[in-house]
């Protein structure tokens, strides 16, 4: 059972990156799965949630307008679009999974490995 998170990389400013978090050994889809942030020296922050209604949350209004959540019919992942980057987007990603819904961080359950995005010129 794992979440796996992929997609990260080095983009200059405004430009845009899809990250997607692969879920095996259980159906996403009966999951809320939350993407989540954590810049150096900085704590972890929420940015977009999905739960099993597909009903979206933003824990962050920084990502409102440029980041997009959205669940990958046909695949067991979730895809986390962003696009018009900003140096302060710069962090590790993390996607997470629950059970109940999207809730805080410190609910979430099952977590993937991070992958590294850097917005930089």
């Amino acid at each position: 059972v794992q979440l796996q998170a992929s997609g990260g990389g080095l983009v200059q400013p405004g430009g845009s990156l899809r990250l997607s978090c692969a879920a095996s050994g259980f159906n996403a889809r009966h999951y809320a799965i939350g993407w989540f942030r954590q810049a150096p020296g900085k704590e972890r922050e929420g940015v977009l949630c999905i739960n099993m209604r597909d009903d979206i949350t933003y824990y962050t209004d920084s990502v409102k307008g440029r980041f997009t959540i959205s669940r990958a019919y046909g695949k067991n992942a979730v895809y986390l679009q962003m696009n018009s980057l900003k140096v302060e987007d710069t962090a590790v990603y993390y996607c997470a999974a629950d059970d109940t819904g999207c809730r805080h961080a410190s609910d979430f359950g099952r977590w993937g490995q991070g992958t590294q995005v850097t917005v930089s010129s």
